[in-house]
């Protein structure tokens, strides 16, 4: 691979994946991984976490360099060379469902299935798990909807396409 920023942020994930931490990838390198190859540059790399392990991620990164932008009860930020790594925190309502761990949406349950469906996904040497397809393609359908002011993107629509189509590929949509 050529691409010096791809390469920056595949080495984030491996360094989060190495800190012993369970994690989710999001987002589009979710579908990276779970397709087996790189479809597109990426902004940033998008993590789900749980909410009661955000210290043991936080103190880990800060110590290998990274700077943070944005810690609460809803989401933990962090930069190192310009790239951003973002972890969503997720927690557990009195029926055992995913929710949003804090902020304005606390409570609001994430995709059923979201993690416990995911499977790892696999790109060059590196695994890691990702949510899987269906809450990927639902989050990235209805986040306009859920946040009213946020645009449809183009990327989003077209990794739902390429997500759809893997899935019909692999008998399973």
């Amino acid at each position: 691979m050529n691409d010096p920023r791809a390469r920056r942020q595949l080495t984030m994930i491996a360094e989060v994946r190495g800190l012993g931490v369970e994690v989710w990838l999001r987002g589009g390198w979710a579908m990276d991984f779970w397709l087996g190859r790189i479809t597109r540059e990426h902004e940033d790399v998008d993590w789900f976490a749980r909410s009661r392990d955000a210290d043991r991620l936080t103190g880990p990164l800060v110590a290998r360099g990274y700077e943070v932008l944005r810690a609460d009860a809803q989401q933990l930020d962090l930069v190192r060379d310009g790239e951003e790594i973002s972890f969503a925190l997720v927690d557990r309502d009195a029926d055992g469902r995913l929710v949003v761990a804090g902020g304005p949406w606390a409570g609001s349950p994430w995709p059923a299935g979201m993690l416990e469906e995911a499977e790892p996904g696999r790109l060059g040497g590196l695994e890691c798990p990702v949510i899987s397809p269906a809450a990927q393609i639902e989050i990235k359908r209805m986040t306009p909807v859920w946040i009213p002011g946020r645009p449809r993107r183009p990327k989003d629509a077209a990794d739902v396409a390429l997500l759809e189509a893997a899935l019909a590929a692999r008998g399973a949509l």
